[in-house]
């Protein structure tokens, strides 16, 4: 893997999501150079000329520039936000179709131009397409990073914060599993503030209860913000700038993306939402979590629902 000689981000898509992400990493100062291409050429001027004019009051100066795929050569990532928006009332899988095909046309002009970098996937169904992402273009998996469950988690914690009066930085807790439908929440490795989600539970009988209310909340949030407003895009674009820093910065912090199972959670050859430890080369390391039987159950039935479709394209 060459690195490339600054920090430089590739965004393929700017829609809702994607320039909510430039917006984030021209806020936060993330990255040197980003490069934004999209088939709506005007608008991505307008939006590009905007997001300039915001960078005297960024932390660092942030070059934006309307994009082409030859931009992918030296990029150090390129991220995919392109793709068939989730409507109302459709689930993720059910773009599986669309974006499938829109995803083998990217990867294929962004491959052929010489990209040696890291792929952070976006669009959705986040698993199957970071699957196919990876497969297309031909990298070591660890190079090809999906955005799996980092949302779902931070609104996870959000939500315990909320019911804890407690920040949410201070909430460790992960939904693993599927981003969409069959996720499922890790309460037995949970904690607030320090204390066991475990203890907790042992001491209120009625906490599962309402943690399984919060979950359900969490889950068919993206339903809720797509019918008030089109589509989710600010939590989702902070969660890619999150990971799109720790790749550049070498964080080698753990954060829950889709990445490939080898065997972990008694998976293998399926991307799916997961802990794991995310630094300058990718994906180090997938970090599996104990699971009980009942999370685990719920974990392979994720797992299968994927493959049934995955099984489709792949097989």
């Amino acid at each position: 893997m060459k690195v490339s000689a600054g920090n430089k981000v590739v965004l393929i898509g700017a829609g809702d999501v994607g320039i909510a992400y430039a917006f984030a990493l021209v806020n936060q100062g993330v990255c040197d150079h980003l490069a934004i291409i999209d088939i709506d050429e005007k608008k991505l001027e307008g939006n590009v000329m905007d997001l300039n004019h915001g960078v005297v009051w960024a932390p660092s100066r942030t070059k934006v520039t309307k994009g082409t795929y030859a931009d992918c050569e030296d990029a150090a990532m390129v991220v995919i936000c392109a793709g068939a928006a989730q409507k109302p009332g459709e689930t993720r899988l059910q773009l599986v179709d669309k974006n499938m095909k829109i995803m083998k046309s990217i990867v294929d002009n962004v491959m052929v131009n010489g990209f040696d970098g890291i792929f952070l996937v976006a669009s959705n169904p986040v698993d199957i397409l970071s699957y196919a992402v990876w497969k297309y273009s031909g990298l070591p998996h660890e190079r090809v990073i999906g955005s799996g469950t980092v949302l779902d988690s931070a609104r996870f914690r959000y939500m315990l914060g909320e019911l804890y009066e407690v920040a949410p930085t201070s909430i460790h807790s992960y939904i693993i599993g599927e981003h969409g439908d069959t996720e499922l929440p890790v309460l037995s490795s949970a904690t607030i503030a320090g204390v066991s989600m475990r203890k907790l539970l042992e001491k209120d009988p009625q906490l599962e209860g309402r943690l399984e209310r919060i979950f359900e909340e969490t889950r068919d949030a993206a339903y809720t913000i797509i019918d008030a407003k089109g589509s989710t895009s600010y939590g989702i674009g902070m969660g890619l700038a999150r990971i799109t820093r720790a790749v550049l910065q070498n964080q080698d912090v753990a954060l829950p993306v889709s990445a490939l199972l080898q065997g972990e959670y008694g998976q293998k050859d399926i991307y799916l939402g997961t802990p794991a430890i995310v630094n300058r080369k990718g994906i180090r390391r997938v970090v599996e979590l104990e699971l009980t039987d009942h999370e685990l159950e719920r974990m392979t039935h994720s797992a299968d629902t994927l493959r049934a479709i995955q099984d489709e394209f792949f097989h």
